[in-house]
């Protein structure tokens, strides 16, 4: 239910409000921190819990796949109603979506690999699963886009509109997943083309006026619906699990290796582009490290209970997760105040043609 039913609409609506003017503006540190900054943050977990508490290999692999993507959706929803715009707000918004879609093709091969055993996979077959996943997935979500931009051309009714965006989006998720490809990818493609159309077309639009403007407002619906649903399900697993069997001390230190590992996520990679148009500036750097929340709820309860320390890897997942809401979300009003962000003006989408481009 919540990797079938829930996860499409939350990748769809994020894809289709990002804007690729302003993505493609920031695409190398964006790309940078999504790609590599997810590999980097995984292997630092992988590594701290088989060497400093002894976790199993599979399960350390498959816990660090699903923690090491972010997902600020209380950290945007405080954006907006702060007046928080500009270069930051895209920086957040892109990485955590597009370091979802890293994150996902790495849990599934993480997955694999605990269902599979140390024996049960080569160095070959993974490598030609991760291009068939990224590649599948891709292609997929890239037709479906395709295919809703031509139908929608032949209606100027907004249901029918919505319709066929729902196709896209559950769509190209099951038909991904049904050839074990990534339905993550799939999903986010086809968002990012349907809702970038219009901007690439420069004239007109393939949906009517009003059926844009019921579009956005459905799917900001849908995704709300689908966040509240993903917490309440989580509330009532966990609500019966015996956090006694580990002390607190275990959940402290898993904790305090997320938050390093996403600081080594962060850090070294802005540091990259300290002397190019690229620059990232310090307190954004500390946003994204700060801002950077767990959202591996989905993922975590659709574990199969094959997996070694299924069970263990849920109460901690959910202990991060609670943490980084609950504690990061609330303090980011006044840290986002101190670093001069709150009400920051709009910064426009392309600068005026009579003046150079400046970073």
């Amino acid at each position: 239910m919540l990797y079938y039913l829930i996860l499409p609409p939350l990748l769809f609506e994020a894809a289709l409000a990002l804007r690729w003017r302003d993505l493609k503006r920031d695409l190398p540190p964006i790309l940078s921190l999504a790609v590599f900054g997810t590999v980097a943050a995984m292997a630092v977990v992988a590594v701290a819990l088989i060497y400093l508490m002894n976790w199993p290999v599979a399960s350390a692999l498959v816990f660090a796949a699903l923690i090491s993507a972010t997902d600020p959706v209380a950290i945007i929803a405080m954006f907006k109603d702060n007046g928080v715009h500009g270069r930051l707000r895209l920086l957040v918004e892109a990485e955590s979506l597009l370091n979802d879609a890293a994150a996902a093709v790495l849990f599934a091969l993480a997955l694999a690999f605990a269902l599979a055993g140390a024996d049960g996979l080569t160095a070959a077959q993974m490598a030609w699963d991760l291009a068939r996943i990224v590649g599948g997935g891709a292609l997929i979500g890239a037709g479906f886009g395709i295919a809703v931009i031509f139908a929608a051309r032949g209606t100027s009714e907004h249901l029918v509109e919505l319709t066929l965006t729902a196709i896209a989006a559950y769509g190209s998720f099951l038909l991904a997943e049904h050839f074990h490809d990534s339905g993550v990818l799939a999903a986010v493609t086809a968002g990012l083309i349907i809702g970038n159309f219009r901007s690439v077309k420069k004239k007109g639009d393939f949906l009517t006026e009003k059926g844009r403007e019921f579009l956005t407002d459905f799917w900001d619906f849908a995704a709300f619906v689908a966040n509240s649903m993903v917490f309440l399900l989580i509330g009532a697993r966990v609500a019966g699990s015996s956090y006694e069997h580990y002390p607190w001390t275990v959940y402290a230190s898993v904790l305090a290796i997320t938050l390093v590992a996403r600081a080594a996520a962060v850090y070294p990679l802005a540091a990259m582009f300290s002397r190019s148009r690229w620059r990232i500036t310090q307190g954004e750097q500390f946003v994204l490290w700060w801002g950077g929340l767990r959202g591996a709820l989905a993922l975590v309860l659709s574990l199969p209970s094959r997996v070694p320390l299924r069970d263990e890897i849920v109460l901690v997942t959910f202990f991060c997760v609670a943490f980084s809401i609950v504690v990061q979300g609330l303090t980011m009003p006044p840290v986002l105040r101190r670093l001069g962000f709150m009400g920051a003006p709009h910064e426009p989408s392309d600068p005026p043609e009579h003046e150079p481009a400046a970073r």
